[in-house]
């Protein structure tokens, strides 16, 4: 059993579906990703190399050794508990978070802002060293990060063909700290198409999308797998940069630019413009609410020391 998969205990169970529902609810709000939950958690690498074993070999596994070998190969157990505690999260807190989204957003925005803040330093100090491979990755993710939040989104027809690449894509987001697997699917034009299929409840779109999503989630893994067990330093500095370059699209003061017009007829935004925020008020006629922003902030900054603090005591105690 590799080191990564070591069984999980009770504590473990109830620790990772604490971990699963906060992944969850940061799913919800796009620009948020629930891989930096993950990796400040400390089950990064155990969720990549899990996937990982989701190849074509695993069917002769499962026909040679039986159901148990290859669940347990699979680390089964824990992505149980974790994707079960996520679709949970999702269920109960999506309507509320987007209430939250539509209500409260600097609070909101901040609170998320607060978090991927300290979860910088947290992911910061697992490179271990730093030298100029290190410096360069975090400068190439700092720019790709920037560079997705600022590019123009795309306006393409949301069909089967483009759902399925769309997918895979936008899970590669998914798993990366900083990105967002909904923030991609904007970007490409196919958010709006996404949510017309799932309220027309089509099956054909619905499949080519879930089945690029799986690809993709099984490719990538393989990708990134390998880079952190070969190049760990530098892919932990380009997963840093992520999350730096993130920061534009979480910032809580933001100024609409652009609207996209959903199939219900309301709209939500399309582009914003990150703001101060005196000038939001000009700009928007809000309240800034500078001192709540700053107690949200405060607050999400603390839930990732504490998730860090319990991740590192725990894993410094015996089974």
């Amino acid at each position: 059993m590799d080191a990564t998969q070591k069984p999980l205990t009770r504590v473990d169970l109830i620790r990772l579906g604490c971990v699963g529902t906060l992944m969850g609810a940061a799913e919800v709000v796009p620009g948020v990703s629930g891989g930096t939950i993950a990796f400040i958690s400390g089950i990064y690498e155990r969720l990549i190399f899990a996937i990982r074993q989701f190849t074509p070999s695993l069917l002769f596994t499962l026909a040679r050794q039986g159901t148990r070998s290859t669940w347990m190969q699979v680390d089964g157990n824990f992505l149980a508990v974790l994707f079960g505690a996520m679709f949970l999260s999702i269920v109960l807190f999506a309507s509320g978070i987007g209430w939250l989204l539509d209500n409260q957003p600097i609070a909101i925005w901040a609170f998320f802002f607060g978090l991927v803040v300290a979860s910088i330093g947290v992911v910061g100090r697992q490179i271990g060293r730093f030298d100029a491979a290190t410096l360069v990755s975090a400068m190439f993710g700092i720019a790709v990060g920037a560079l997705l939040v600022a590019v123009s989104p795309a306006n393409l027809e949301a069909t089967p063909l483009l759902l399925f690449a769309g997918g895979a894509v936008a899970v590669c987001a998914w798993i990366l700290p900083g990105m967002s697997g909904s923030f991609i699917l904007l970007i490409l034009g196919l958010y709006s198409g996404v949510l017309e299929a799932v309220r027309q409840f089509d099956l054909v779109s619905l499949a080519a999308l879930g089945a690029g999503c799986a690809l993709g989630l099984m490719a990538f893994a393989q990708v990134l797998g390998a880079l952190l067990r070969a190049y760990r330093p530098q892919t932990v500095s380009l997963l840093t940069g992520f999350m730096i370059g993130s920061l534009l699209k979480l910032w809580p003061w933001q100024a609409v630019v652009a609207y996209q017009l959903k199939a219900d007829g309301t709209t939500f935004p399309l582009v914003q413009e990150p703001v101060l925020p005196h000038a939001y008020e000009g700009m928007t006629g809000g309240e800034p609410q500078l001192m709540l922003a700053v107690v949200m902030a405060v607050l999400g900054a603390g839930l990732v020391i504490a998730v860090d603090l319990l991740s590192r005591k725990m894993a410094g105690s015996p089974g």
